[in-house]
């Protein structure tokens, strides 16, 4: 998988279409253009959503998934791996089975489970799946609180919380563990991201806005570009952060529920 562009940073993204365009698929593509990498695709489902939610999911066939993936890979290559949506415990055991494939490249895993508006993207007894298959090839994992909490089976409600998640899913064999904030009560918005090593903290005053359709999806895949860019894990992440940070505040307010952000700040920067 070499290329004659290393800097420019190719990401694999695993994931769901979002129609609405501010999450899934569409939210990592811009995400990678707008840091400078070049972002490929292998859709795991189209959905049908807007800023309101989800009211319909068409599951890609998991044999479909894997060709768009080695198509990729095959030819264009990757420097990083990014997942989003799975959908169920097949698609999670597929995408385990694809890592192993791309050893060597770092796997950046968004465990999607809800949708913004609260639809359910990942039944149950893909959460153990998850939990078992991804989190040990997970070079960086990107869990929001329940997502945590729905993998560990800790409360995660308090800054505490949050690290001692984080601790129990590198236990379970993550490499990282970017532990996000946004539904820990408080006026401040605190990320973690710990490793065997150590943490770092990435705080901010919480915004004040609706629009945050995305933002989940568009963080681990900014990680993931840093990441294919070369970049140490603790500059791709604090590069990430403060992309989605400002990719919020000029959000476009698209949409009559929670609205997308605006990936593109940097490109009119």
């Amino acid at each position: 998988m070499t290329s004659s562009t290393p800097s420019l940073g190719r990401v694999l993204i695993i994931a769901g279409s979002d129609s609405g365009g501010g999450a899934g698929i569409q939210a990592d593509l811009k995400t990678v253009m707008a840091l400078g990498g070049y972002g490929a695709t292998a859709i795991t489902a189209v959905t049908v959503q807007n800023t309101l939610g989800v009211s319909a999911v068409h599951p890609i066939p998991v044999e479909i998934v894997l060709a768009q993936a080695r198509a990729v890979l095959g030819d264009i290559g990757a420097d990083a791996i990014k997942t989003g949506m799975l959908g169920d415990v097949a698609m999670v055991e597929a995408v385990a089975g694809l890592l192993d494939e791309a050893a060597g490249l770092p796997a950046v895993i968004d465990p999607v489970m809800i949708a913004k508006g609260g639809a359910a993207l990942l039944p149950d007894d893909a959460i153990s799946a998850v939990r078992s298959l991804l989190v040990p090839r997970a070079g960086l994992l990107t869990p929001n609180a329940p997502e945590a909490e729905a993998l560990t089976g800790l409360a995660v409600e308090s800054l505490d919380d949050q690290r001692r998640a984080g601790a129990a899913l590198l236990e379970l064999g993550a490499g990282a563990v970017l532990m996000k904030g946004g539904h820990v009560a408080g006026e401040r918005v605190v990320d973690l991201l710990l490793t065997p090593v150590g943490e770092t903290v990435f705080e901010t005053d919480r915004q004040d806005t609706r629009h945050t359709h995305g933002t989940g999806c568009t963080l681990a895949s900014a990680c993931a570009t840093g990441l294919a860019q070369g970049l140490p894990l603790s500059t791709a992440v604090a590069q990430a952060w403060a992309y989605v940070q400002e990719a919020m505040a000029s959000a476009p307010g698209l949409g009559k529920g929670h609205g997308p952000l605006d990936h593109g700040w940097t490109l009119r920067r």
